[in-house]
Formats: C-alpha cells, structure tokens, sequence
C-alpha cells in the first residue's frame, strides 16, 4: 500500500537469542504425533531393526563356532559349515539392514512432509502482525533448514541410535555369557564413555542453536537481496552486498567451527575411552586363553561383542550430537507453533446479509502498530460510507489511509472502537467470509510465478474460462494478453517480471472483477504509470468501481473528481471532508495537496 508510514517495517534484530538449554532433547517429542500417523512405516522399521540387531548380535557367535568348531576340529566338512552359517548370517544382516534403511528412509520424508505442510499452514494463518516483525528469510529457513535437519534425525539419528542401544544392551548381555569376570571388567570403561557425552550435551545444544541462527541470518540477507536485485544493480551495490553475505557466512562458518570442534572432541574422548578399556580387558583375556582356562573362539567372540559394544557407544556419542543440534531446529520450529494468531474465528461467527450490501460504519477507532506504539496509525476515526458510495481518501504520507483498508480487511483490530459492515462488528464475522466480500487492488500488485490465467482466476479459484475472458475484456487487459506467447496460458515469471506495471495494474484488476465482490478497497493504482498506461489502467478502474461501495486511496485528480465524497485525512484523523470545490475552497491541507499532487 502506498501508506508506508501506515504500515510497519520488518525488524530482525539477528542477534542469538537462546533458550535456557532445559531438557532440549525432549522438544524432540513434538515429532511423535506426526511419526504416529504413518503406523505401518514405524512399524516395519521397528521390525526390520530388530532382526538387523539380532544378525548382528549373532555375528560374534557364527564367529566363536568358526574358530572352536572350525579350524579345532581341523575337518574340511566342519569349516565348510561354520562359513555356510557365518554367510547366512551376513545375508540375513543385509536384507534386515536394506528393510530397516528403507523404511526409516521414507517415514523421515513423509514426517517432515507433514511437518512442513503443518507449519506453512500455521504461517499463513497467522495475522499481519506476526509478518510485520518477522523476516521472509527467516521464515523460509525455518520451514526448509530446520525442517531437513529434522528429517535427518529421523532418517538417520534416530535409527542409529535406537539400533546402537539395542547392539550396546544386546553386547552387554552378551559379554556376561561369554566371560562375566572380563565384562566385569569392560563396565569400568562405560561410565567414563557417557561422562564427556553428558557434560558435553549442554554446551553443544547452546552452539548448535547459535549456529542454526547464524545459517537463518545468511538466508534472510540472501533472500532481501535477492528480492531487490534490481535495486541493487541500479546502485552497482553488487560489491556492498556481496560484501555483506560473506560477512554473514564467515560467521556462520565460524558458529558451525565451534559446534563441530566441540562434537569432534566428545566423540574423540568417547571412543579413546571406551576402546582403552576394551584394550585393557583383552589383556587379560589373552593371559586367560595361555592359561587354557578360556578358548580361543570365546575370547574372538569377547573380542568382537566389546568391538560391538564400543562402536555402539561411539555412535551414540555421535547421535546424541545430532540430536542435539536437532533439538535447536526443533526449538525454533516450536517457537512458531507457539505462536497464535491474534486474529481468530470466533466460536459463533455471524453470518453477513446475502447479498451484501456493502454499508461501512468505522466509529471512533483508535489504532497503534504493535512495532510503534508511542505513534496512533488512526485516532478517534470515524467514517460511514453508504452502499455503492465511492470515497476517497486523501493526505500525506503517514496520514493513516492505509491502515483504514488493513482494519477493513481484519488484518490487525482497533484498541478502541468498532467497524462495521452492514451493521455487524467486523470481529464478529468469521475473517474468510469477511474477506470474501471485499476485493482489494493494491499500488503493487502481487503476481505469482504462474500463468497468466491462474493469476486472475485467482480472485475466484472456480471461476471458468469464459468468466476469465469476460474479466479480461473488463479490465482492457486483451490486447496486451492476446500479445503474449500463450495468451492468457502464458507464465508471467516471478513477481510478473514479464509485464510492465501497467500490465500488472490490469491483471491484478481483472482478479478482482472476477471476485465480483460487493467492496472494494483500492490504493489507487495509476499513481507511478505513464501517461498511456494511466489511461488504460483508468479505465478498468471505472470498470471495476461501477456498483460497489468502494474506499479509495487517491493520488490523482481523477480519482478524486469521481469520488461521491474526498476524506482528507492527517495524523490519524480526519481533517476535512467534501466534494472537491468544496475542499478547495475550504483551503487548508486539501488544497495544498491538491496544489502539489493532483493539479500538478
């Protein structure tokens, strides 16, 4: 809208503002209503995990039965079958393996589908509000980088870690059959593993979530960039900006530095701890396989279920990493959950007259922008507009004439007073049904990166062609149409790059007179266009404001001269109202706006 002083800025303040670290692995909790909608997937990972656990388990003993039954017997027949029996087992290990992988693999992509899906509904759902404060880019980081990491965990952490502490279990128990007094020994080592990985789990959630922030910077300050590329070339700012993300990516690099520093040495200290009391222990079972009290095939299978053990605790090690800087993305993916809407449906939302008049009551409505709350957008603002009465609003930048339209829309609702349409409190009235009587037409029209046709139908998704032909004619949008290579099938490109503004005016008007709706709000939209463009655009707009009450922001004398009645609005409040000779003879504000901006 054109009122920028009416609208708030998005703010990011960039700076790293991390939770206390309490009990961050157990966010990780949020992902299991989303797992549990997928049972049978869950269900045949956790199958083919068990079996892969118990072809690994049972590895150490086709090995034992190799050695002892094997090479100790010496009979060609005897090895022939312990290597049959350790090959069974190898085969049974991958097919449970290629199960287990497969099945964890596609319940990871279907959860964060539904993560995601979730999420981006939970966005768009939330008010202007919440989208005035917050980054694009951050957003988007969020729902892309985080989400990803989360799918990570499931199809990787998690399984690693739930088959790494069935194997360690599984071996312990294992190593008790095997040689009780030798595992009695192999425990000492245990609780020095898990020591560093607990006392590193804090540290490392707190980088790990400094560095998940650092990453969403970057993204933000690309995704800015990127979406003012025109602006910055005109500049030959290209330097400056790259300049600015390097800066941005130095200290991403230098935040992941720490966090991987830190990992690496609590896997390191994990494994060098683990594997010296596994050496240790096997000395002493070598000195009891010379002594004959122990046999060469058991101290193999001792050999490989510590081997076992230890790698199980390693890559826990390094799981519970993963799952700590998982538990970052997490947190932030939480934190926009939390986030409610302060615009909702109330439980019993009335229903508007059918048709809708189109009566508008604004009555003395004060309004401050949470981002600015020492300065009233609107301040003791009262206006009526009759059905099919078309007003203009005038004034300065700053005056407040876009919040009236964002308060039309339900966008954000007034500390004090009431809007009403057709006698009913906008706050009343479920906020869709709302919106779809009131058509809007903007100064910069969003176009999406799709076809021409879909851009317009856009206003009424189930409109037909011929209503979308009709739309066009009406908003004289058929010669600049028909030029395009596909017609009304043609792909407009990102942000309509293949119109010229003029062009975007037409579409965006031609949406809205195929949403036929009975309000109309416009920031009028000839402002910035050429003379030959003005005319046309110009003309739509006759087209469009024809029979609807319609609120105006006007720029131009032509707008105004049309308009039933001119609001001249300052600081929030209405300063003047009337018809155009009458404001002009008042003077005041409207005639030196009218001096400066319309007789110009």
């Amino acid at each position: 809208m054109a009122d920028n002083g009416g609208m708030t800025d998005p703010i990011e303040s960039g700076k790293d503002t991390t939770p206390p670290a309490k009990a961050p692995v157990s966010r990780l909790r949020t992902l299991w209503p989303f797992v549990r909608k997928h049972r049978a997937l869950f269900g045949g990972w956790l199958l083919a995990l068990a079996a892969s656990s118990a072809a690994t388990l049972s590895l150490p003993v086709a090995f034992k039965t190799m050695i002892d039954q094997g090479f100790a017997e010496g009979g060609g027949g005897a090895i022939d079958r312990a290597f049959m029996l350790l090959f069974a087992v190898a085969v049974a290990l991958a097919i449970a393996t290629a199960a287990r992988f497969f099945f964890v693999s596609l319940l990871g992509e279907r959860v964060v589908a539904d993560l995601r899906g979730r999420l981006y509904s939970h966005l768009i759902s939330l008010d202007a509000g919440f989208h005035d404060r917050s980054r694009t880019g951050e957003l988007v980081s969020r729902l892309t980088a985080d989400a990803e990491l989360l799918r990570g965990v499931i199809a990787t952490s998690m399984s690693v870690a739930l088959r790494s502490l069935v194997t360690f279990v599984g071996s312990i128990v294992m190593l008790f059959i095997s040689s009780p007094h030798l595992a009695a020994y192999a425990m000492v080592g245990i609780p020095l593993a898990v020591l560093p990985i607990v006392l590193g789990g804090r540290r490392l959630q707190k980088i790990s979530r400094a560095s998940q922030d650092r990453v969403a910077d970057a993204n933000a300050l690309a995704n800015e960039t990127l979406g003012a590329v025109a602006t910055v070339q005109a500049h030959a700012r290209e330097p400056y900006e790259l300049g600015r993300f390097s800066e941005a990516l130095k200290i991403a690099v230098a935040t992941a530095r720490r966090r991987i520093q830190a990992q690496a040495w609590v896997t390191a200290i994990a494994i060098v701890l683990v594997f010296g009391a596994i050496t240790l222990v096997l000395w002493s079972g070598a000195h009891d396989v010379m002594e004959g009290t122990m046999s060469a095939g058991t101290l193999g299978q001792f050999v490989l279920y510590a081997l076992i053990g230890g790698g199980s605790v390693g890559s826990l090690a390094e799981v519970w990493n993963d799952l700590q800087r998982a538990a970052g993305g997490m947190g932030r993916v939480t934190e926009l959950f939390d986030e409610q809407a302060a615009i909702t449906t109330p439980a019993q939302p009335l229903a508007l007259p059918d048709p809708v008049r189109g009566e508008i009551d604004i009555d003395d409505v004060t309004f401050h922008y949470p981002m600015r709350p020492d300065a009233p957008a609107l301040e003791h603002f009262s206006l009526k507009v009759a059905p099919g009465e078309t007003v203009a609003l005038v004034g300065p930048s700053g005056a407040g004439k876009s919040t009236v339209l964002s308060l039309l829309l339900r966008f954000h609702d007034p500390e004090s007073g009431m809007l009403r349409i057709d006698g009913l409190d906008v706050r009343q009235l479920d906020p869709a049904r709302l919106r779809e009587a009131i058509a809007l037409v903007p100064q910069q029209p969003a176009i999406f990166a799709t076809t021409a046709r879909d851009n317009i139908r856009y206003g009424r998704l189930e409109a037909s062609d011929a209503e979308v032909d009709r739309a066009v004619e009406a908003a004289h949008a058929t010669d600049f149409i028909a030029a395009l290579p596909q017609g009304l099938d043609t792909e407009l490109g990102e942000r309509g790059a293949r119109l010229s503004g003029g062009q975007q005016q037409r579409i965006a008007i031609a949406r809205a007179l195929l949403k036929d709706a009975p309000i109309l709000l416009l920031d009028e939209a000839t402002s910035a266009l050429d003379a030959q463009s003005e005319r046309a655009v110009q003309q739509a707009l006759d087209a469009l404001m024809e029979g609807r009450t319609t609120v105006v922001i006007a720029h131009r004398l032509a707008t105004v001269l049309k308009a039933d009645r001119i609001v001249v609005m300052d600081h929030g409040r209405i300063v003047a109202e009337g018809t155009h000779e009458q404001l002009l003879a008042q003077g005041g504000l409207y005639a030196e706006l009218a001096k400066l901006q319309f007789l110009d």
